[in-house]
């Protein structure tokens, strides 16, 4: 009896990352196994899908939310914060009529970097 609802858990676990067709494999193996009917399959089959489906859209959130603490501990700018500041940055200089003429102001130091050739041994 431990055994089976152990091999009944792995096979969750693994249904729940697993695409539609190899859900629906295996949803078929499980029939087969514990003699189900196709409407009890059917069944299954739904319940399996709505759990994969929570089981991913959970994942993702977490992992969004991991991403968010990293790049917050890692004092980085998001790409709103750029946009606000960018925005305040183009009104700023039409309050001090600066024409611009490009996204590189050509006051700013530039690094050119010469290629060399490498000799090889």
């Amino acid at each position: 009896m431990f055994e089976q609802i152990k091999k009944t858990f792995d096979k969750s676990v693994e249904l729940a990352f697993s695409t539609k067709d190899k859900i629906q494999q295996s949803v078929i193996e499980i029939a087969r196994e514990n003699n189900l009917t196709k409407e009890e399959a059917k069944k299954l089959l739904d319940q399996f899908l709505k759990k994969s489906d929570e089981v991913k859209k959970n994942l993702e959130e977490k992992i969004i939310e991991l991403q968010k603490a990293t790049l917050e501990k890692m004092n980085l700018v998001s790409k709103e914060e750029l946009i606000i500041l960018e925005k305040r940055i183009k009104m700023l200089e039409k309050q001090l009529n600066i024409p611009v003429k490009s996204k590189t102001p050509s006051n700013l130091p530039v690094n050119v970097v010469k290629k060399r050739t490498v000799k090889r041994k």
